[in-house]
């Protein structure tokens, strides 16, 4: 017969006067009714208020929740998982930051003291005017900056959080592929190069291979780039470059970018 909105309520940790609303504006309409008329909840439907509650856990206002759970199955599906991998870089954030603080808690209880960098190296990357001045000055003419401008307008401190986890995690496995010895002109390098010409894409700008060459050299000529780099593995930002350069060729050859 299906469960009664008050007792969905119970269960889900929502009001009757939420689902009530979350009926009226179509983003879960009970699959039955009683006799009586009163909404009844299937098994279905409250598979999809669950999805609902993860997504406005996450902060999503309800109109693009309406919009998401309106796709095809493949597409709801390809929601969650971008917003599990969301969930796993802000948790690699909670835990870096857990680290800074533990570490900040050692050197007030009398452990060894940190220097300069280690002291701000969280935060260093999370500050989008850091360098503002100057990029506007370099590219402050392009489509990119405009492009990226405008999305970086609407982020706050999750989706900072998000970027700058990302950014260590690729950072991180670029780094074990160079402690193997891993070619950065090999497979899995250019797999890398790829994911980090993705994050890009996804953040901030399109980037096509061109383009990411270009950056990949940046990462070496510009000193303050290659030492954020060089701090994670000595010679790490040669071997982005030279990732970098290898995936571009191979997207080239094939015609992808």
């Amino acid at each position: 017969m299906g469960m009664k909105v008050s007792e969905v309520a119970r269960l889900a940790g929502v009001s009757v006067r939420t689902l009530h609303h979350y009926d009226e504006i179509g983003l879960l309409r009970p699959g039955g009714r009683s006799a009586a008329g009163y909404r009844l909840y299937r098994p279905e439907d409250l598979a999809r208020l669950q999805q609902v509650l993860f997504f406005r856990e996450l902060g999503f206002p309800l109109e693009e929740i309406v919009r998401t759970l309106s796709g095809s199955p493949d597409e709801v599906t390809a929601a969650l998982r971008e917003q599990r991998r969301l969930l796993a870089s802000q948790a690699a954030r909670a835990g870096a930051l857990l680290a800074a603080i533990d570490r900040a808690l050692e050197e007030r209880e009398g452990g060894s003291v940190m220097t300069d960098e280690e002291r701000f190296e969280l935060f260093g990357a999370q500050d989008p005017a850091r360098h503002e001045a100057e990029v506007r000055a370099r590219w402050g003419q392009t489509e990119a900056f405009a492009e990226s401008a405008r999305r970086t307008r609407r982020y706050g401190a999750r989706e900072w959080g998000a970027i700058q986890a990302e950014a260590g995690e690729l950072s991180a496995a670029l780094a074990r592929l160079a402690e193997a010895g891993a070619p950065a002109g090999g497979p899995e390098a250019m797999a890398l190069a790829e994911a980090h010409r993705a994050h890009l894409e996804r953040w901030f700008y399109p980037c096509p291979a061109a383009m990411h060459r270009g950056l990949g050299d940046l990462y070496v000529d510009d000193a303050r780039f290659a030492a954020s780099y060089e701090r994670v593995r000595p010679g790490l930002a040669a071997y982005l470059r030279d990732a970098i350069r290898a995936n571009a060729s191979r997207l080239e050859a094939a015609g992808a970018a």
